[in-house]
């Protein structure tokens, strides 16, 4: 694995853009007010030939508030698996009693600790740095990480204090797998979910709704197929969202669906499906994304009120009867194996690659089993098709009249074609392409030779 380093500290000194910084990258949330990050994230820095994985932590305090603590757990879970610890404090507030508990804390764990005096712009490093210089660390360096200044001494820090991995290594062991994006809204049981899949606590559970703010990538293995399972924060309506930092959760959330290959919707069973469930569907669908839907907390319903949801599914995702559903219950790990087994499938057929004479043999016998409504007195003309794409898979249709074809008969072959090609949970993209007169817009010149032959074949026909 590649050496691990953990970024440490109390609320808003800079952890996340000095994150940013290092990995090259926007991953992580940055607002000017304390507790934006709370889940740990992961990140890969390369230098040259060496490459290690930072972590973004949450804000140590000595806040009683349940997500408070669990954010102090994440962040010491962070400490114990790095290699290296830099400890960040704020130039603007000197050395204060919070920094002394947080050095205490990070010793007992017995790794190197680097000291990072951040927002030293406009004052004297000198001074400082020695508003610090009691604590007694090696290592102090004084950076911006807003402005990237101090950072090429902070990385030479760190690299002396890591064992060498080279960037190709990094490379290969990046994510890899089936991203599979777990979206829904607020409270439906999203990071339960992933720790269930992963066996640990992960992500913070709270029934605080909004308790995920970021688009965390966590991988698994599941039967030895690698996943890339990503937590995103709740979708609320347009209308309730007022905060800016849950304005970007949002823009985070939809950037994982579009990373993607499966989005697993999660809905609350006990709620039923809402508007805001349909909003947050759509976002999914208009991403292009395959699609699997998981009814959580199905444990906790009596058998009535699993007849009512099963009702209310199939009256109100009719738009879309090629998505699966899963019943489960995150909690429990009920159910699980089955999700994962859809998700397969999901993203087996969403990969899907067929030949034209494939595609163009299926429109065949769909047209065959119906054929195109007149429209005008003229019907339509399929002619043939081809594979267009996947992600998900697009069919190229070529014809005459295409623009005048039924929603109807469109809804038709896209079920056909899944039908036939035995697709499950993704959507199919239908491209009709009308087919032009090669002789449009071109001007009827005969030559003196063609004009000469139709004078005489003229003559030949009034003799007779």
């Amino acid at each position: 694995m590649l050496p691990v380093v953990a970024l440490v500290g109390r609320p808003n000194v800079g952890k996340s853009t000095l994150f940013n910084v290092l990995t090259r990258s926007r991953d992580a949330l940055v607002a000017d007010e304390p507790g934006v990050t709370r889940d740990r994230h992961y990140g890969t820095c390369r230098l040259g030939s060496s490459a290690f994985l930072v972590i973004d932590t949450g804000g140590f305090t000595d806040a009683k508030e349940l997500l408070a603590e669990a954010t102090v757990r994440q962040s010491l879970a962070a400490v114990d698996e790095c290699q290296v610890a830099v400890f960040m404090v704020d130039a603007k507030d000197g050395l204060l009693a919070a920094d002394r508990v947080i050095l205490e804390q990070l010793r007992r764990f017995g790794r190197p600790v680097i000291l990072a005096v951040n927002k030293t712009d406009g004052r004297d490093v000198e001074q400082a740095l020695s508003d610090f210089s009691e604590i007694g660390l090696r290592s102090v360096l004084a950076i911006s990480s807003a402005h990237k200044r101090g950072i090429d001494g902070l990385l030479g820090s760190i690299l002396r204090e890591l064992p060498e991995t080279s960037a190709e290594d990094a490379i290969a062991l990046q994510m890899q797998g089936t991203k599979v994006a777990i979206i829904g809204r607020p409270n439906v049981g999203k990071s339960t979910l992933v720790n269930r899949l992963l066996g640990e606590e992960r992500m913070i559970e709270s029934a605080i709704p909004g308790t995920t703010r970021d688009a965390i990538y966590v991988s698994i293995e599941r039967n030895g197929v690698p996943y890339v399972l990503v937590d995103t924060a709740g979708v609320r309506r347009k209308s309730k969202v007022e905060e800016v930092i849950e304005k970007f959760s949002i823009i985070k959330t939809l950037q994982a669906l579009e990373d993607a290959q499966v989005a697993v919707l999660m809905i609350d069973a006990q709620e039923g499906v809402t508007d805001q469930d349909a909003s947050v569907l759509g976002l999914a669908l208009q991403a292009g994304r395959a699609l699997v839907v998981a009814v959580n907390k199905w444990d906790d319903l009596s058998p009535y009120q699993r007849e009512r949801c099963v009702s209310e599914l199939d009256r109100k995702l009719v738009f879309v009867p090629w998505a699966e559903r899963l019943f489960i219950s995150a909690k429990h790990g009920s159910g699980l194996g089955d999700l994962i087994a859809a998700v397969d499938r999901a993203a087996a057929s969403a990969a899907a690659n067929f030949g034209a004479s494939e595609v163009t043999k299926a429109l065949e016998l769909a047209v065959a089993s119906n054929n195109p409504p007149m429209v005008s007195g003229h019907a339509p003309k399929l002619r043939y098709a081809h594979f267009g794409g996947n992600y998900p898979p697009r069919i190229v249709i070529h014809g005459n009249r295409l623009d005048s074809l039924p929603q109807s008969y469109v809804r038709y072959l896209e079920n056909f074609f899944r039908k036939h090609f035995r697709l499950s949970g993704t959507p199919v993209v239908l491209d009709l392409r009308r087919g032009e007169n090669p002789f449009a817009g071109k001007k009827n010149v005969l030559t003196e030779k063609q004009l000469q032959s139709r004078k005489r074949l003229l003559k030949h026909v009034k003799k007779r």
